[in-house]
């Protein structure tokens, strides 16, 4: 059986993603963060995971720079997870995912939950890609190049 490609000699981006983000916890994780979940035992009450599994991809979030350890902002002797800058820039990952989910996986009016502007109260709209004039873009008007 091959070997698996080493993640720095992937030259694919998305594989390089998935190397770190490719399992449903490790996203979950991510998604959690987002909502303020920092601490250990938050993360495994919410996402109901086994101490072990959860404790691997934290560490491996946080050797992949998306999470952070720092003391808690409590001034308690525990621990808290954050997101780095790099961490924060998988935002529109996540709600891509998230909205690809609502319009995807849920039948008409089905019950789910809603991401909102904090300031407008009001959902946010659906995510695309743009052309740089502003044109919606489709699979079929875009095309891979490999760089040097």
């Amino acid at each position: 059986m091959p070997r698996p490609v080493a993640i720095d000699a992937e030259p694919c981006p998305v594989a390089r993603c998935v190397d770190i983000l490719g399992d449903r916890w490790s996203l979950l994780i991510v998604r959690d963060a987002f909502d303020g979940v920092r601490r250990f035992g938050d993360f495994q009450r919410g996402l109901r995971m086994a101490r072990n599994i959860l404790s691997d991809r934290l560490h491996k979030l946080v050797e992949a720079g998306i999470l952070a350890l720092q003391p808690a902002s409590d001034g308690s002797a525990y621990q808290e997870y954050v997101l780095t800058p790099r961490g924060e820039k998988l935002f529109p990952v996540i709600v891509a995912l998230r909205q690809w989910g609502e319009q995807q996986l849920f039948a008409s009016g089905e019950r789910h939950s809603l991401l909102l502007d904090l300031r407008t109260q009001r959902p946010v709209p659906f995510m695309q890609p743009v052309a740089e004039d502003g044109r919606v873009l489709a699979p079929d008007a875009t095309v891979v190049r490999k760089t040097a």
